[in-house]
């Protein structure tokens, strides 16, 4: 066929298929203008999963009588005017390309009122062809139907899932929406059934039952709140404890100035910070807004904007990776109790505008700051410290007679005048667990958990403080590698030195190494290198050895740590739980499980049916 212009209607159908998959992309388009129109409640109604019907309301500014026709002409918008607006973009939408492709594909029908007039107007486009505009009742604020989505494409409609399908991406989507916009009210219905009601939420407490609502009360249980700011960039929102870690990706929502987005760079950043603390093949649950310069990123990279492209990928990288892992080492019981003396670690992150986190599980639910040290340099099983000493010797006041229980049951005449987060070791269980008495329950502890984790971190911090031991090859050993790798692994050398990996260029294509680091002289060298100059080519990190290094130390933790069916004595015990309250993370063993767990007073009782 000769080259030709395409007719009109066929190029906003194509469009539409750039943007449009389901009705749940409509709605998405449909609601993202109201927002940016200021809206402060959002009215959504289907009928069968939104191929029958999609409605909007909205009680935001409103289009002026004179623009509702060119509301559905093809890149017509208020949002951007020149290339300077599009490299500032600070609206949801600005490409004005969503109205005219789902008027191409649908039959669609445009209401709204201004504050400038008395009465509103209309405009309705069916198969692309425009109606001429009328005056239509309307209150201030903008309606948008859309009916028989594809009726003009069966091919399109055929894709189409089960009513009920439809029906439930609709809800999703909704619910991600009514996360990024606390202010605004959201209400969904279908077929007049009420599917979803969200007031508007303005203050802290409002905002956490709205995430309870649709991510779950289990989430905001598990969750920690979190509120930084460094370098440009501001993370607000809620992280969950690694113990709440997923086997699929479903609670993951992340907001970027406003826009929900799914971005490998961000999802890997936010992952990476759980390194430590998390199974592998887990996923870790999040809400988390992001508020960066619009400038610092282009947010034209996605026919559905759902990804974005940065100016500077490595330092938002950094920025998330660097706050989560940092917020995460605040997960240990002396976390509330005191706040560390600070460490040249803290050059990672400035600590002037603290971090603040609301753990909602354990018997410390008190704020948090952001700055962290270290845990010092202790023995294996230090004795209890000054700060805490062990509990007086119980004095035997009474006892149960042996025929009755088998043994006699001291009891405590008075409780030390301070007692640490972690209580006061009474007795082993089973040769597994400690059980500790706090101010106001009992605190059950998986001694095997808990010393790997301060093994761990010892180790860690020990190779932090004094460098990465290396060992020299006998005999250097060369890897062939593509000429681009060479090139990063070339230009990185000294950062890959400083970390116990002495790599030398040999060749166009070719290195050799003659160095590697003491704890992976086991290691298969070829594979690490490989995932070290991927590593580098992405981001410019040596995380690929980095972690290699991590996971050889919590090989030698878990194998150093107390077996279970050790018998401990209580200075022991006392020792490893002083121990838990000095250590980053110690909430969690590596592997994600939970180190320790508390019963208060209450649930004891309700257990025993005290008091009824």
């Amino acid at each position: 066929m000769p080259i030709r212009v395409l007719p009109d209607q066929l190029i906003h159908q194509i469009a539409a298929g750039e943007v449009i998959e389901r009705p749940a992309s409509v709605l998405k388009e449909l609601i993202e203008n109201s927002l940016d129109a200021g809206a402060k409640r959002v009215d959504i109604e289907i009928e069968e999963g939104g191929a029958k019907l999609c409605r909007v309301r909205d009680d935001g500014s409103g289009i002026e009588r004179e623009e509702l026709a060119l509301a559905l002409s093809r890149h017509a918008t208020s949002k951007i005017a020149n290339i300077d607006d599009l490299e500032k973009v600070g609206t949801l939408g600005f490409r004005g390309e969503a109205l005219p492709s789902i008027a191409s594909v649908s039959r669609t029908k445009i209401s709204s009122r201004t504050a400038n007039y008395s009465v509103g107007y209309s405009v309705s486009s069916d198969n692309g062809v425009l109606s001429e505009l009328e005056p239509a009742p309307h209150s201030i604020g903008t309606t948008v139907e859309v009916r028989d989505l594809f009726f003009n494409v069966p091919a399109r409609k055929k894709f189409l899932r089960a009513e009920r399908t439809e029906t439930q991406h609709i809800a999703r989507m909704v619910e991600r929406l009514a996360l990024s916009k606390f202010e605004t009210a959201f209400s969904l219905s279908a077929s007049r059934r009420s599917l979803g009601d969200f007031p508007a939420a303005r203050s802290q407490l409002e905002r956490e039952k709205r995430v309870a609502q649709i991510v779950g009360d289990e989430f905001m249980a598990n969750a920690m709140y979190v509120e930084h700011e460094s370098s440009g960039c501001k993370l607000t929102g809620w992280l969950c404890q690694p113990t709440y870690a997923r086997a699929q990706p479903d609670l993951q929502h992340f907001y970027l100035n406003g826009r929900m987005l799914r971005d490998r760079l961000i999802s890997s950043a936010i992952k990476l910070g759980y390194r430590d603390v998390m199974f592998h093949g887990r996923h870790p649950a999040f809400v988390l807004f992001m508020e960066i310069d619009p400038r610092q990123v282009d947010v034209n990279a996605h026919p559905a904007k759902l990804e974005v492209r940065f100016r500077d990928g490595r330092h938002i990288h950094n920025f998330l990776f660097k706050t989560v892992e940092r917020v995460l080492r605040e997960t240990y019981a002396g976390a509330a109790s005191a706040a560390p003396p600070p460490t040249d670690a803290d050059h990672l992150m400035p600590t002037s505008e603290p971090t603040s986190m609301w753990p909602m599980r354990g018997p410390n639910q008190s704020s948090l700051g952001l700055r962290v040290s270290e845990p010092p340099m202790p023995a294996y099983f230090r004795q209890p410290s000054a700060a805490y000493p062990s509990p007086p010797a119980f004095e035997r006041t009474s006892a149960v007679p042996t025929t009755a229980v088998g043994m006699e049951m001291p009891t405590v005449e008075s409780q030390p005048p301070e007692t640490p987060p972690l209580g006061f070791a009474l007795a082993q269980l089973h040769g597994i667990y400690i059980l500790s008495q706090a101010p106001d329950g009992l605190i059950l502890v998986d001694m095997h958990a808990a010393h790997e984790r301060t093994t761990y971190e010892r180790m860690k911090a020990a190779m932090e403080n004094g460098g990465v031991a290396s060992q020299p090859l006998l005999v250097p050993l060369s890897v062939s590698v593509a000429a681009s790798e060479a090139d990063v692994l070339e230009e990185h050398a000294p950062s890959l030195n400083r970390l116990g990996l002495d790599v030398e260029r040999s060749g166009p294509a070719s290195v050799q190494i003659r160095a590697v680091p003491a704890f992976l002289a086991q290691k298969d060298l070829d594979e690490l290198l490989r995932r070290i100059s991927a590593d580098l080519s992405a981001d410019g990190s040596t995380r690929g050895i980095e972690e290699a290094i991590n996971e050889v130390l919590g090989t030698i933790a878990c194998h150093g740590a107390v077996r279970a069916h050790r018998i401990l004595s209580v200075p022991e015990m006392n020792a490893l739980l002083r121990e838990m309250e000095r250590t980053v993370r110690s909430d969690q063993c590596n592997h994600g499980r939970p180190t320790w767990t508390y019963v208060s007073m209450g649930d004891l009782d309700r257990m025993f049916l005290r008091g009824r």
